[in-house]
């Protein structure tokens, strides 16, 4: 949100600069993430100086230019050449010197520089409105009063406003400091605690009156619960034109740009105030009535945009007595604004019920200044000073006169919240003891009305605006931050409680881990746990009527929760990737959340992204590019961390998946991985390979707490290696043979190893080769070749008759 410095001033005079102003806000939980300097002309005509042309002729070398002699003030006279056909001899022009800085149409800079054109020096530049940003003609130069002095600076002459704009990080419960108004209270009480007292200065609508009651337009309101309160008036005889130059300089600060006189006084008012305003022509109103009600759904509407509509029947609309006019509180209809031809128009100030304005805003993907504060909820109660203000600007500025009383629709007032207070709550919450007699201070000067006051506590009236102030807790809220969260006091005494846990605690078992992928130079990322409902579409496994639904979604593409940390962790990969980072490693740790029928269940899991190569390139290393093994010699070092040694592998049937493998323990499927299809990787424009693996942390915790650990001394004996070359069946899986191998040798035989492999020339049809190593060792003496042999002679014996191996 954008809040301008000199607007603040309109209501409090503020008696630091901008920057002090920012720190105040920031302490007061309005955080200022920024200052930006507004010009209300780019640049402020700095450089820009009067000069008087003494002379004029034709350039030599061109037949439309011409070649002046200026006088800007400083003893000498500027050569510059000018194409304006409306220059002569005796004006006083504005002059660009040398070195000033110009703005093009977009905003962007550009230098004076000293030159040649056509082969006569030019010293400057004589400039014309629009290249001075003072208005849209550039037909020729500007020509300045005759009594100006040669070198006087020209932003002496135009009235250029230079502001300082706050960017406010407004966070949503803060729906009372929607505008200028509201920030200029908070620094009001904020300033009350610097003990300056300062006047908050209200714009008046005193001289607010009715001229005649010859146009009234009534108001119907179907559902006093969508709308508690509705306001209109009609002004009539107003001329539609260009807003002044300081309504315009206030909107242009804040990042708005002018239209005309009645849009931006809405615009205006709705930023001073927080309360949004809506202007109809009141001649494309059929049937001279206003029915505030909802809509069968279906019913098809054009909105401003152009973009025709289906509108849901808890659509609160506001309709004539043929047609729907606007989307209340959001957008208006394209048939029902004002334009340059209006002549009366209907004011529209309203209290709209912030559910239904966010639910249907979200509906039509919608999101507007007004459904922005409608959905916060604004002041109840300010709604017809709002309208009077804005009918006295758009008198001064447009004309007409006032043609109907106010029709103010209140069905039951919105009450103030009652909440006690306990002197004891106060303290405890606060952690610092704080004097009566400042805690009512912080609390007038927050409009929150003390009732009656008890040994124990106080009794509060909390004004209806402050939405977010509600309960005890929030009240000590508000008198903190008015107090300062930096005025708290240390103390010198410091409690910890040390609590027992086991090594396999949760977070611990993360921990580790976490550094072990890190290591391995993995980088850990957090993705949000809302997504898209269309991710249902690219696995099978994941059902939509699995999806647990968000009541009131951000937006359609985080309106489910989600069932699978895959799609989440391809955002990431196409992220990077579109960036030019090739070489990805990602883990995360996240919850995954269903809908089962009858129960909904979240669990726990851990999820690990390769994709491009293990390391960037070298001169001393060869690229390489992670593959499937690559990633599966990562999770058994993860299993073996863990404690969980020796894991199952078995096929995986998936759609995620062009080649996968789970790993169990007993019946346990603790993790999926594999290749992710090409069809899944479309989806996110990715090009290139992507390893993924799924680990259910939930069942790898618990089997890591079922393990019991044993630490032994590692052996003084040697290793003894000896290799088999054996051609199979091209059916035969690796496993099989380590599985054979340490069952017929299950004390000596310590480790088995596929080095190669080999399929193709030499080889009979339907064969192939595998290269074995096996490794022996005795833990109490060194083996002898005899040894050796008599177990490599039972496993080649196994070998060729449980899966008719041949050595090679």
């Amino acid at each position: 949100m954008k809040i301008s410095y000199n607007w603040l001033k309109q209501f409090i005079k503020l008696p630091n600069n901008p920057e002090e102003t920012g720190h105040l806000l920031t302490d007061l939980g309005l955080e200022v993430e920024g200052i930006q300097k507004f010009q209300s002309i780019k640049g402020g005509l700095e450089g820009i100086v009067t000069g008087h042309v003494l002379s004029c002729g034709p350039h030599p070398n061109a037949d439309r230019l011409q070649l002046c002699k200026i006088d800007t003030g400083n003893g000498e006279l500027l050569q510059i050449v000018c194409g304006a056909p409306n220059i002569a001899e005796g004006q006083k022009v504005p002059v660009a010197t040398i070195g000033t800085t110009l703005y093009d149409d977009k905003g962007e800079p550009w230098e004076i520089k000293k030159g040649k054109i056509r082969g006569e020096a030019s010293e400057g530049m004589v400039c014309s409105e629009s290249e001075l940003g003072l208005g849209t003609s550039h037909d020729g130069i500007m020509v300045l009063q005759d009594d100006l002095q040669p070198g006087m600076p020209v932003a002496g002459i135009f009235e250029i406003e230079n502001d300082h704009v706050f960017e406010i990080g407004l966070t949503p419960n803060r729906a009372d400091a929607m505008s200028h108004w509201g920030v200029a209270r908070d620094l009001k009480a904020g300033y009350q605690q610097q003990d300056l007292s300062l006047e908050l200065i209200t714009p008046s609508v005193s001289s607010f009156h009715v001229d005649s009651r010859s146009f009234r337009i009534p108001v119907h309101v179907d559902d006093s619960s969508l709308a508690p309160r509705y306001c209109g008036l009609t002004i009539s005889g107003i001329t539609v034109k260009e807003s002044p130059k300081w309504l315009q300089n206030r909107l242009k600060a804040i990042g708005i740009n002018p239209k005309n006189n009645i849009v931006d006084i809405s615009n205006y008012v709705m930023h001073e105030l927080g309360q949004p305003l809506h202007f109809f022509d009141a001649d494309k109103i059929a049937g001279n009535e206003i029915h505030v009600k909802t809509l069968p759904a279906g019913t098809k509407f054009t909105t401003l945009d152009e973009v025709e509509r289906e509108l849901h029947e808890e659509d609160l609309m506001i309709c004539d007595t043929e047609k729907p006019l606007a989307l209340a509180g959001i957008f208006g209809g394209l048939g029902s604004g004002v334009t340059e031809n209006t002549t009366r128009i209907f004011l529209e100030s309203a209290y709209f019920n912030p559910v239904s304005v966010r639910k249907s805003a979200k509906r039509h993907g919608l999101s507007t200044d007004a459904s922005f504060r409608f959905e916060r909820g604004v002041d109840p109660n300010i709604t017809e000073y709002a309208i009077k203000r804005a009918a006295l600007l758009i008198k001064e500025m447009a004309g007409g006169e006032i043609t109907s009383d106010i029709d103010d629709l209140y069905f039951r007032k919105i009450e103030d919240f009652q909440v006690f207070l306990t002197f004891e709550k106060v303290n405890k919450l606060i952690g610092q003891n704080l004097a009566e007699e400042t805690i009512k201070s912080i609390l007038a000067s927050l409009e929150i009305r003390v009732n009656n006051v008890t040994e124990t506590g106080m009794g509060l009236t909390i004004p209806s605006y402050r939405v977010d102030v509600q309960r005890e807790a929030d009240v000590i809220e508000e008198i903190l931050r008015v107090y300062g969260y930096n005025n708290i006091e240390f103390g010198t005494k410091f409690n910890a409680s040390v609590s027992n846990s086991t090594k396999f605690e949760d977070y611990k078992l993360q921990n580790i881990i976490s550094n072990q992928l890190v290591g391995q130079g993995f980088y850990e990322t957090m993705a949000n746990s809302l997504t898209s409902p269309a991710y249902t579409k690219l696995s099978e496994q994941v059902k939509e009527e699995y999806n647990v639904d968000i009541l009131n979604p951000l937006s359609q593409d985080l309106s489910v929760m989600r069932q699978s940390l895959l799609f989440s962790g391809l955002e990431a990969v196409s992220y990077n990737l579109n960036r030019k980072q090739e070489n990805l490693k990602f883990f995360e740790f996240g919850k995954t959340y269903h809908n089962f029928p009858g129960s909904r269940e979240e669990s726990k899991h851990l999820s690990i992204f390769v994709s491009g190569g293990r390391h960037r390139e070298s001169w001393n290393s060869p690229a390489s590019t992670g593959n499937f093994f690559f990633l599966k010699a990562i999770l058994q070092q993860l299993f073996e961390r863990l404690g969980i040694t020796k894991p199952g592998f078995g096929e995986v049937k998936s759609d995620i998946f062009s080649e996968g493998l789970s790993i169990n323990f007993g019946k346990k499927k603790l993790a999926e991985f594999g290749v992710v299809k090409k069809a899944v990787l479309k989806h996110f424009d990715i090009g290139q390979e992507v390893l993924y693996a799924d680990l259910n942390w939930d069942l790898v915790l618990e089997t890591a707490k079922a393990q019991k650990i044993k630490f032994t001394a590692i052996p003084k004996f040697p290793v003894v290696r000896r290799d088999f070359a054996l051609l199979l069946d091209n059916d035969i899986k690796y496993h099989q043979i380590e599985e054979i191998a340490l069952q017929t040798e299950k004390k000596l035989l310590k480790e088995v190893d596929l080095f190669d492999v080999y399929e193709g020339k030499n080889l009979p049809e339907g064969k192939k080769s595998y290269a074995v190593s096996f490794m022996f060792q005795d833990e109490h003496k060194t083996l002898t070749d005899n040894q050796v042999d008599k177990v490599m002679k039972k496993l080649q014996q196994r070998f060729e008759k449980e899966l008719q191996a041949e050595l090679r």
